[in-house]
């Protein structure tokens, strides 16, 4: 009897066919919401496939954790929208976060890096002048968070202390709250700015991927090859999403370099990482050229 292969994967339009698909080889986890399987996929190896947030991953590449990249992305998003203020209070613009508290639950969360680069790099803030307040640890252990990132109280949480005028800002993606109008966005356009942002840089805001373990990689690249083959095949069939007229959804190496090589550029800057990777570096020997 072969083995079932342990899968944990959101719902999107590219996962649904491959789950309904799938027969008996992969079994899939419903574990909700499915960012709770990156931790112990990092740390213990819990599943042989897992979706996984991209600076998480590119973390855990850097610390030579046995698990690689597979070249699909699942979620992407334009970030421009999750830096909000609390206009209660203040209505603050991106310089103004100088000097000022930012509430983001990790400081290595995947929209919090990438709306750390949008501040930088179009707005031009240091975001070493912000202090930034944080609610958890990162999934790779070995990282620590630099100096100008302090815990918040414990049992707090990112939107009540905005809420509350605790901090002066935050990145707040799914857990934004839906009903409070005070809430409003730093960028004053964010979807005008986040087109404009692609049209220059033509980089896809990349959330989360796919990642295999390295068990399974080096005993079974075949069965690794075909789950890739299942996620490619589902988008060609029409399931991929696109945004403002951008698929969100690359699939393969070369459709992914730019946007990687974007990504690790900006953790090595944000200190997310002590060196900058090559892309090629992201995928394991006996799966790159399968997937190109």
């Amino acid at each position: 009897m072969v083995d079932r292969i342990r899968v944990a994967l959101a719902d999107y339009p590219i996962t649904a066919s491959v789950k309904a698909k799938a027969g008996d080889l992969f079994e899939f986890d419903p574990i909700k919401p499915v960012t709770k399987a990156f931790k112990p996929m990092i740390r213990n190896g819990a599943y042989d496939i897992s979706e996984m947030a991209i600076v998480t991953y590119v973390q855990a590449r850097a610390y030579n954790k046995p698990i690689w990249l597979l070249p699909v992305a699942l979620l992407a998003r334009f970030q421009h929208k999750t830096i909000v203020c609390n206009s209660q209070y203040s209505t603050l613009r991106p310089k103004d976060l100088e000097g000022k508290t930012v509430g983001a639950r990790s400081y290595s969360q995947t929209t919090v890096m990438w709306a750390r680069t949008i501040l930088a790099s179009e707005y031009d803030v240091d975001i070493d002048k912000i202090d930034w307040v944080t609610f958890e640890d990162g999934h790779v252990a070995e990282y620590s968070d630099p100096e100008n990132a302090r815990r918040a109280p414990a049992g707090s949480s990112v939107a009540a202390m905005l809420q509350a005028g605790d901090i002066d800002a935050a990145i707040l993606g799914n857990d934004l709250p839906k009903d409070d109008a005070r809430l409003i966005t730093v960028i004053e356009d964010p979807k005008g700015d986040a087109k404009r942002g692609y049209e220059k840089n033509r980089v896809v805001p990349i959330n989360h991927m796919v990642v295999a373990s390295q068990d399974l990689i080096e005993r079974r690249p075949e069965v690794v090859k075909q789950f890739f083959d299942m996620l490619a095949a589902s988008k060609a069939a029409g399931n991929g999403v696109t945004e403002a007229g951008v698929d969100m959804n690359p699939i393969g190496i070369d459709a992914l370099r730019h946007s990687l090589e974007t990504i690790i550029e900006h953790c090595f800057r944000q200190k997310l990482i002590d060196r900058r990777l090559t892309v090629d570096e992201l995928f394991h020997d006996k799966t790159r050229d399968m997937m190109l």
